[in-house]
């Protein structure tokens, strides 16, 4: 997937207003959104609209951000929402592995008591937002089937560190940041899931949100957190395989699929080996 747009959990009207923003996925927000007063009416919210939406020919894929497990409303969030059957749970202040595995535990315990597919639920986890995260990027493989993505995030991550801010005097992240989202990189990688790109919390700025986009997918991420419909369609485009793209990837899988037993091709004067193999496949897999 390419965008996963963030919307208040507690807000009917944002939750509508985001159906239709045309992003990959919707992530119903119950933790940094809304406050702690509002976090019961949220969940009944929530599960409300995932019900709704349930029946639409077309949507988005429907997750639900819980809170982090080192408070006491995962639990009560599952509880509600798991009954709606979301397509997927969303792990902020994830902390490896372990958290990994511990939350897929508990989502399997619900699909069954609410007679769910087991597995349908897929898991994304947010995985930099606490210097203790950051060492445990490495930890995910295996952790869980249901694991499909990490995100890194840098809002979290610069509080847990007591910084002024996460950026620099030229807009780019610091180098505290610019490790964390490497680090996410190589530990989605080697965890064979997606690697998302965090939000760009500057949701009027276009091209600073597409100039992030194009590094992004540059260096391996496959789609980006997204704050604002504005900032949809910019993500979607950027992620987007172009014709062109897509072509070239089918001639890639179609040369070696003639010729099974080559280590190498030609095409067009250049030589193909397994790694562009393996990015054309990738490729063709998103588009």
């Amino acid at each position: 997937m390419r965008s996963y747009l963030f919307v208040p959990g507690d807000s009917e009207r944002k939750i509508a207003k985001a159906l239709d923003a045309g992003a990959d996925a919707l992530i119903l927000d119950l933790e940094d959104s809304v406050a702690p007063s509002a976090k019961e009416a949220a969940r009944a919210v929530a599960a409300q609209a995932l019900a709704d939406a349930a029946s639409r020919p077309q949507r988005p894929r429907l997750y639900v951000r819980v809170n982090a497990l080192d408070t006491t409303l995962t639990g009560a969030d599952l509880d509600t929402v798991m009954r709606a059957g979301p397509d997927g749970i969303v792990l902020p202040k994830a902390c490896g592995g372990r958290d990994v595995s511990h939350i897929a535990a508990m989502i399997a315990v619900r699909e069954a008591e609410y007679g769910l597919e087991d597995g349908r639920t897929r898991i994304l986890a947010i995985a930099t937002e606490t210097a203790k995260a950051v060492f445990a990027l490495g930890t995910f493989g295996g952790a869980s089937h249901r694991l499909t993505g990490l995100a890194w995030g840098a809002e979290d991550l610069s509080a847990d560190l007591g910084a002024e801010t996460n950026r620099d005097e030229t807009g780019a992240f610091a180098q505290p940041y610019r490790l964390a989202r490497a680090l996410t990189l190589l530990g989605a990688a080697a965890a064979e899931v997606d690697a998302v790109d965090t939000v760009h919390t500057a949701f009027r700025d276009l091209d600073g949100l597409a100039a992030e986009c194009r590094a992004a997918r540059r260096d391996g991420f496959a789609g980006k957190l997204a704050i604002h419909p504005a900032q949809v369609p910019v993500i979607n485009e950027t992620f987007a395989p172009t014709t062109e793209e897509i072509a070239k990837a089918r001639a890639i899988v179609e040369a070696f699929e003639r010729d099974p037993g080559a280590g190498v091709v030609a095409i067009d004067g250049e030589m193909i080996d397994m790694p562009h193999l393996k990015r054309a496949r990738r490729l063709l897999a998103r588009s």
